[in-house]
């Protein structure tokens, strides 16, 4: 079946495993987000082991799929309080920023007859989630530690997702005073600093990651082999684990330039066309509505992407060596907005593949 994502399972172990190593080096517990391809069950469950620490996931849904891994699962979104009923009772550590959120946590978590974990996240500057004034945060410590059916498990930050701000040793070694002030001024040691995820790679393979930071967690690291900081691959890692796969419904020769006046395309832009005469072009069966198209890459460098509507996506292919039909396939990489896309369309097919690895196409 086609568009079909195909996943190797046997280089995403190997990619598990070079993380995990990077992080017992310094010390560092490691969280597989699985957040990226919709924690696929079967996928979870093949690449789950001991190199894997915490599960994590932004959404209950996912965790609640995991259920028969016996490996802790955090649930990195805030909860909604419409959800605090599944949180308690299928996600083990869950990370917090509100109040009346934790209280709900608490009711919740006492008429389950649970003890649930949680992590509080404080905001160095990325200005997403956290709290940002030290003495409200210092306020909130005081009341988890009060609750009888919550434990504070630890802080935690989150840096680059929003406003792409880079972790450093300086501001992470403010999250890890800030764990200090915890456990000597309230006398309550933390199992879990997390000093954000995989943007924080180059930081620590560089040994500049403060004292303290116990846990980096890690999503693209792992699925495409790539710290987020600057972009860099990362040494004895696979990026091609995922693997978009489409086939050709059209080959035809038309003019580079639409004929007649041109407004609006379906998704309300005015798009600019360069007149660049007559080309060989193949539409493939996906579109916009199955995947970021701006977030994947044709493995045969002389195939060009024009550009999609909702279903359909048009490639130059006039350059290149193979003389295509209808009917045959494109193979594509993926970054990480392509691969979030792919797997959260239900119009796109995944496939587990046990391809052995190839130790040449590893980055080094």
């Amino acid at each position: 079946m086609y568009p079909r994502l195909e996943i190797n399972i046997s280089k995403l172990k190997h990619n598990i495993a070079t993380l995990s190593d990077i992080c017992k080096t310094h010390n560092l517990d490691m969280a597989m987000v699985t957040k990226v391809y919709c924690a696929i069950p079967e996928v979870v469950k093949e690449v789950s082991c001991k190199n894997v620490d915490y599960l994590a996931d932004s959404r209950v849904e996912n965790l609640k799929k995991l259920q028969d891994i016996n490996i802790h699962k955090i649930l990195l979104r805030i909860p909604m309080i419409s959800e605090i009923k599944d949180v308690i009772n299928y996600v083990d550590i869950s990370f917090n920023s509100e109040l009346k959120t934790i209280y709900k946590l608490n009711e919740e978590a006492k008429n389950q007859a649970k003890t649930h974990k949680i992590v509080l996240m404080f905001d160095l500057g990325d200005l997403r989630e956290g709290y940002f004034n030290e003495d409200e945060f210092f306020s909130v410590v005081e009341e988890v530690l009060k609750l009888e059916n919550l434990k504070l498990f630890g802080i935690a930050t989150n840096l680059t997702c929003y406003g792409a701000i880079m972790p450093s040793s300086e501001n992470l070694g403010r999250l890890s005073k800030l764990a200090q002030i915890i456990e000597e001024k309230y006398n309550a040691p933390l199992e879990f600093v997390s000093g954000g995820n995989s943007s924080s790679i180059d930081l620590l393979q560089k040994w500049n990651m403060p004292d303290k930071i116990t846990n980096l967690r890690l999503g693209e690291a792992i699925a495409l082999g790539r710290e987020t900081a600057y972009g860099k691959v990362i040494e004895n890692t696979y990026q091609d684990v995922f693997k978009l796969v489409c086939e050709i419904v059209e080959l035809k020769d038309k003019p580079s330039m639409p004929i007649g006046e041109i407004g609006m395309d379906a998704f309300g832009n005015v798009p600019y066309y360069e007149d660049r005469g007559i080309l060989k072009r193949a539409i493939v069966a996906i579109g916009k509505q199955d995947i970021n198209i701006e977030g994947i890459m044709p493995i045969d460098k002389n195939i060009e992407i024009l550009g999609a509507s909702s279903d359909h996506m048009i490639l130059s292919v006039g350059n290149c060596e193979s003389n295509f039909e209808v009917g045959d396939k494109v193979e594509f990489l993926v970054e990480y907005g392509g691969l979030l896309t792919a797997c959260t369309s239900k119009y796109v097919h995944k496939e587990l593949i046990y391809n052995e690895c190839n130790e040449r196409e590893l980055a080094y």
